[in-house]
């Protein structure tokens, strides 16, 4: 298959968002979340992501305060060791894009970690939708005017694999923690992006 395009989910396929869940309360952030993850993927139209991932914190029993202090490190977060050398090189050669479930203000500071500029970048606050609605992905294939056929969707989460299967793309999983997935199977998965490369 020859793509047009690459689309990218932000926090978990191309930066290790979890590792600063985990720093902001050690032993509790990965449980913390898992419930902001349900939390968005069940809520279809958007409210404001903060507010989730206050609300998460307060359900799994850390109280609100965590949520705070995770925004305010927000900046800390940090890309996979192989993400920008990979980005760059997908970069170089074709249009790339993200879609991610972050807010505006949020998804562009997360962004600065890459190194690598994205001329098209998507989040669930401006499109209205949190994914794997499939509005948020075809806002990305209408900003880069392709279809969904002859793009690629690189995954960091179960839902974004079959969220961006019904919006018709590929999906390249990068399926860091081992993760399985049930309803259908992405086209190409791996615990890295390097491969992606080989792909692409």
């Amino acid at each position: 298959m020859t793509y047009q395009a690459v689309v990218f989910d932000l926090l978990t396929a191309l930066l290790d968002s979890w590792a600063l869940w985990e720093r902001v309360v050690p032993g509790h952030g990965l449980v913390w979340r898992d419930r902001y993850l349900e939390l968005t993927y069940g809520a279809g139209r958007y409210v404001p992501y903060e507010t989730l991932v206050e609300r998460a914190a307060a359900e799994v029993g850390l109280g609100t305060r965590p949520a705070g202090d995770l925004i305010e490190r927000w900046d800390d977060i940090e890309p996979w060791p192989e993400t920008t050398e990979v980005l760059g090189a997908v970069a170089s050669r074709f249009p790339v894009a993200v879609a991610t479930n972050c807010s505006v203000a949020l998804g562009h500071r997360a962004a600065e970690a890459l190194g690598v500029g994205i001329p098209v970048f998507v989040t669930a606050e401006e499109v209205g939708w949190y994914k794997p609605d499939p509005r948020v992905y075809g806002t990305a294939l209408e900003r880069l005017g392709l279809s969904a056929g002859s793009v690629l969707f690189v995954a960091g989460s179960v839902s974004d694999v079959l969220g961006a299967a019904r919006a018709g793309m590929d999906v390249y999983w990068h399926n860091r923690r081992g993760l399985e997935v049930r309803d259908r199977r992405p086209r190409f998965e791996h615990p890295s992006l390097e491969p992606l490369l080989e792909v692409v």
